[in-house]
């Protein structure tokens, strides 16, 4: 067998569980090592499936789906014929066309967006550093509510339903037994700003001294006088998966799309300055005082 099959039959079939996103990642970079390694040019590969050259960077960045037949056609172009190795590869083409759950909310999730939900969906451990708002993940109905109307205030009632509903359900990836892990690390005006009011703010910090009291849920705030030299790069996300095939992403926002970085030496970057965060913030423990000393604010 050789180095190209070896490397297809690393794959780990488990992965199904990850999701359609995850999926299409690894296939994606499986046909990526395997065109390279073979000596074929995008261009040829282009010429192969019918396709533009934006297409093969595309598929193998394993941001849109695959058909069948065009990764058939790659792996007899890769010099991949081995059946028992296509058929892996071909299977994970089948199941990475599998719509993920998020699907159903294509009405109210843009393509941009969508990627990301696909990423927190497969991942282990989420790491996000936040300046305005509370962590989507750890917010209370009524505050996603009143967080989602500031930014579709002419939007209808029942489209905000949606992105609420929308919202709320990504919180399950906090539960369950293949439940991902949360560090989330929010600046102390996060907690300040009174969002939706006090009865909401109110009930949003109970909240988080609720759900921080999980194992696998961790929060730090960022006092005042110790956080305004981390305030200009703004707020991100890095995600973590549990296959080996799949890079680190970086994820920052911007008002209508966002950026993914999946590069080594941008993603390092990003842990380096997390962690120095980590190093200024309240402590676990100091950040739940914190809350109650809040909290009392509001009685």
């Amino acid at each position: 067998m050789n180095a190209q099959a070896d490397n297809a039959a690393s794959l780990p079939l488990g992965l199904a569980r990850s999701g359609p996103t995850a999926l299409r990642l690894v296939l994606g970079a499986q046909l990526r090592r395997l065109r390279r390694e073979s000596g074929i040019t995008p261009e040829t590969a282009v010429h192969t499936i019918r396709a533009s050259h934006a297409k093969i960077s595309r598929l193998e960045l394993g941001r849109v789906g695959f058909k069948e037949r065009d990764v058939a056609d790659l792996l007899t172009l890769y010099g991949l014929t081995d059946p028992d190795e296509r058929t892996v590869l071909l299977d994970l083409a089948r199941q990475a066309n599998v719509p993920g759950w998020w699907h159903k909310y294509s009405d109210v999730l843009p393509g941009w967006f969508e990627f990301y939900v696909g990423l927190e969906e497969a991942a282990c451990i989420i790491r996000c550093y936040e300046l305005q708002f509370v962590p989507s993940l750890l917010q209370t109905p009524e505050y996603a509510r009143a967080t989602v109307q500031v930014a579709n205030a002419a939007r209808p009632a029942d489209e905000i339903d949606r992105h609420v509903d929308l919202r709320l359900r990504r919180q399950k990836r906090l539960t369950g037994p293949d439940s991902a892990t949360l560090w989330a690390v929010v600046d102390e005006g996060v907690l300040r700003r009174p969002v939706g009011g006090p009865a909401v703010m109110r009930a949003q910090l109970e909240h988080l001294l609720d759900v921080t009291r999980r194992s696998k849920v961790t929060l730090q705030v960022v006092p005042f006088d110790r956080g305004g030299k981390f305030t200009v790069g703004g707020p991100f996300t890095i995600l973590r998966f549990d296959a080996p095939e799949l890079p680190d992403v970086v994820y920052t926002e911007q008002l209508t799309s966002a950026i993914y970085l999946d590069k080594a030496e941008d993603t390092e970057a990003y842990t380096q300055v997390l962690n120095a965060i980590c190093v200024e913030a309240y402590s676990a423990e100091r950040t739940t005082a914190f809350l109650k000393e809040l909290l009392a604010d509001y009685r």
